[in-house]
Formats: structure tokens, sequence, C-alpha cells
């Protein structure tokens, strides 16, 4: 049934601290205490991945170097993700948004948005307290709800009051409690946009408000004035349960131990990478026809470059071929922190063709018996480029690695 916009009552329910909740929730002896996960907890260049409360009021945040995290926190308890561990209790946080309506979108491991429109038998605000009391009861998970007409608005709503809060935020409310906030806090704008905004005098959510558009646009293109309509509270978007399929790219990141000139490791942290994203594109049946790497120096300078490719890829060896042509074609041996690969413009395999030529057709015939009928085919009409369907099979065996989409909410 095709419903209007208006009148729309929408959830944004958001997992607090959600990796160390989760922890504490599997070993209550964690509870109180000053709590972070991080990546690479023996080294001193670790990142904090998230913290506790407690750990937050020491000083410790997210994306802070864990050697700074402990020197404010000397007692700080630090582990390592486990990210199978967290995975279950996301499927098992959406399970129960789910038995309140099928109109559930997961946004990411830790947050989604709910249309609680239609619900009938209990008011607005019940749902949002009951949903939030069954989390904390059953999983031992804490987490904020933001309600609202509208997904921006409930977003907003949602980051409000942390921990354990519930706000309501209508359109009648923004003078009072949206627009007196840096525009910086607005979801949407981050501090290069922020910069960008600041230099049109634009600095609070009301100023993006009533910002002039022609302005905006030359500064942010379209994306000004989408920025300016959330900003005076108009979001038309409905939650979609069917987002989870959507997807445009598949990446993995990591962070060496130490930075490195040496050719060998760089190597050997390509083709992991490689490996990495193989698997997830295999996983998720998809092909790709642009390879895309980040590279990140010592100084913290950080260059990325791409190659669109001629034909869809989706094995290792070839993800890695591209990606180390690219990174030695570009890098200055100053030393490496850290190196990306991501797969861009993604084909689903029943979408991919691949133009096979003199020097490709034996390779790939190697998977499929179609030697001989290409053979006829020449035969017949000559060299002439020759297409098939690419499949790619499943894998499910995935390596969870350090980065998260929403492909493990499908299953």
């Amino acid at each position: 049934m095709e419903r209007s916009h208006s009148g729309r009552i929408i959830l944004h329910v958001d997992m607090n601290s959600f990796y160390a909740s989760v922890e504490i929730a599997f070993n209550q002896a964690l509870k109180n205490k000053p709590l972070a996960i991080a990546g690479n907890v023996e080294e001193r260049k670790g990142i904090i991945v998230t913290c506790s409360y407690e750990a937050r009021a020491k000083g410790v945040k997210t994306t802070m170097p864990l050697w700074q995290a402990r020197k404010l926190c000397p007692d700080l308890i630090v582990m390592k993700p486990n990210f199978e561990r967290y995975r279950k209790a996301s499927k098992a946080m959406f399970d129960i948004l789910r038995e309140y309506t099928d109109l559930v979108e997961p946004v990411s491991i830790d947050e989604g948005y709910i249309d609680i429109t239609n619900c009938v038998g209990q008011t607005p605000l019940e749902i949002p307290k009951q949903i939030q009391q069954r989390l904390l009861d059953e999983l031992l998970l804490p987490c904020s709800i933001g309600v609202a007409p509208n997904k921006f608005l409930a977003k907003m709503a949602s980051n409000m009051k942390k921990p354990l809060g519930i706000t309501i935020l209508r359109k009648r409310e923004l003078s009072d409690k949206l627009w007196p906030l840096p525009v910086a806090e607005m979801h949407g704008v981050g501090n290069k946009t922020a910069k960008k905004l600041e230099t049109i005098n634009i600095k609070t959510i009301y100023d993006l408000a009533h910002g002039d558009s022609i302005q905006l646009k030359k500064i942010l293109g379209i994306n000004g004035e989408l920025l300016k309509q959330r900003a005076n509270g108009i979001d038309t978007r409905e939650v979609d349960p069917d987002s989870i399929y959507e997807f445009k790219s598949i990446g993995n990141s990591t962070t060496l131990a130490k930075d490195t000139t040496n050719e060998k490791e760089i190597n050997d942290v390509l083709r992991r990478l490689a490996h990495s994203v193989m698997v997830r594109m295999k996983r998720k049946e998809v092909l790709t026809t642009r390879i895309f790497i980040s590279i990140r120096f010592g100084n913290l300078k950080t260059i990325t470059r791409s190659k669109k490719l001629e034909n869809p890829i989706k094995n290792e060896e070839d993800i890695y071929s591209v990606a180390k042509q690219l990174f030695f074609a570009n890098w200055n041996e100053e030393p490496i922190r850290l190196l990306g690969i991501t797969a861009q413009d993604l084909l689903g395999k029943n979408d991919a063709i691949k133009q096979l030529d003199l020097f490709s057709f034996e390779e790939d015939a190697k998977e499929e018996p179609l030697l001989s009928v290409m053979n006829k085919i020449n035969e017949r009409y000559g060299n002439q480029l020759i297409q098939r369907g690419v499949k790619g099979a499943l894998e499910t065996d995935i390596s969870p690695g350090t980065s998260f989409n929403k492909d493990f909410l499908r299953d």
C-alpha cells in the first residue's frame, strides 16, 4: 500500500558504543570499567575503534592513538575487535526491530531506521520505549532512539541524548532544537564541508537553512541545495528494507604495524588486501570494472588513484596486479603507513559481460568448457570478439576484516 510522506513516524535506533557494549554484555566483569576496542592492541600506533562511556569520561575518543588513550587513562582495558560477535549481536538487534514492522532499514552494523507509522495498538512514544528496554533486557545493549517525521530528523534526534536517550524532534521544534547547533554537527556535513560553508559565513544549521541557494550550489554543487532542504527539516526518503542489497563498492584497508619502505612487505599487504576484496566480491557475486587504491604516507598525507578496466575482473591475482601497478606508479618511495584497495563500479554476475580476445579466451576457457565452441565460431566467422557471461563463485568462508558493509545482514 502506497503511503504519503506526511504524518510519518520514523525511528532512528543507534546503539551506544556498540562494540564495547557487546563485549560488556558478553563479560559482565567489564561493566562500569574504562574499555576500548582497538586495532593492533600490541602496537603503539593502534587506533581506538570505540570505547565505553567510562573511558570517554577520561578523555578517550574514537580514532585516538592507543598510546595517547593510555596516557589519559592508565587503567584503560584494551581489547581486539571480535567481529563475529558483533555481527551476531547486530542480527539479534535487527530481529527485535522487525517484530514491530517489516519497514526496517539497516544503515550499518549498529544503527537503522524503522517506520512505525502504521503500527497499531501503541502510541508513537510507547514503541521506542519498549524497543530500548527490550534491547537492554534481552541483549544487555544500550541504545538511543530518535523519533521524528522523517529519516534526517530522526537521525539528528538520536544523537541529542546518549546513552539511553529517547528524543522527539518535530518540524515545529527546529528553531529551538536544531538550528542553534554548529553546522559541523549536522548529519551529512563533514569537517571539509563545514569549512567550505564557513567561507560563506555559514556557521550554524540556522545559517544553512537560510543560506543563499546559488552560493551553496557554487561551493557544494547539487549537494548544497539538498543540505539546505535537510536543514529545513525536509526529507522525503522512505524507510527502505531493500537498501541492504544496494552497494557501489567493496574495499578494505589496513594500517601497517610500522611505517615501511620495504617492497616485499608492501607487496604482501597488497596481496592480502586483494584477497580480502576478492572474497567479499565472490560472496556478493559481483565483478569490478574499476580498482581504486589509497596510500597514506608516514607524514599522514593521503593520495588515492584508480584505474578503469576494459573488462570486469573478479580474481585475486587480477585485483592484486592492478593495485600493484597503481601503487608503484604513484609511490614516491616515502614510508607507507596505510594501504587500501577498493573495487568500484560493480556489476552483478548476470550483468557482467566479458569481451574475450585472442590473449584472454584460452585462460578463461579453463574455467568453462567453451574453447571448442569458440574455435568453431572463429573458424566460421573469423577472428572477432566473443562475449560470454562471467560467473562469480559464492564464497562463504570470509575474513571479517575491519570494515563493515551490510551484506552480512542478508544472511
